[in-house]
């Protein structure tokens, strides 16, 4: 039975992919993929999403160079979220840092703090736009 077979996609033909670092666990990102992508990805060996706002499929790192390097590809239970183990060159964040999760909440929501550091600017990965 393929994959295809088991994953439950959404309305728009969409499952949430959880995108976490192979050598330490930690969460890198969470992206959609469509089937497309999903079958590029198993090909490619990098990581490849639909992007919902631009309407339009791409290649981890295609602009940046910080690409992903797919360990493994997983499914839960219910088949509606993928967890892809990846080894990650540079920011995995769009914003520059290593996880797109680099906002802890503080205190009952009344405040955040940054909990990493920056490894690029935006302008440094993607130059003055």
């Amino acid at each position: 039975m393929s994959i295809f077979e088991k994953l439950k996609f959404n309305a728009d033909g969409l499952v949430p992919a959880i995108v976490q670092e192979a050598s330490s666990g930690r969460v890198l990102m969470m992206a959609w993929m469509n089937e497309a992508s999903i079958k590029k990805t198993l090909e490619t060996g990098k990581t490849h999403f639909w992007s919902r706002s631009r309407k339009k499929f791409w290649m981890k790192g295609e602009e940046s160079g910080h690409t992903q390097t797919v360990k493994d590809l997983a499914f839960d239970c219910d088949g509606d979220t993928l967890l892809i183990q990846v080894d990650q060159i540079g920011a995995a964040c769009h914003e520059g840092y290593k996880s797109c999760f680099f906002r802890s909440v503080e205190k009952k929501g009344d405040s955040f703090a940054v909990t990493e550091k920056q490894l690029q600017t935006p302008e440094q990965i993607y130059g003055t736009k």
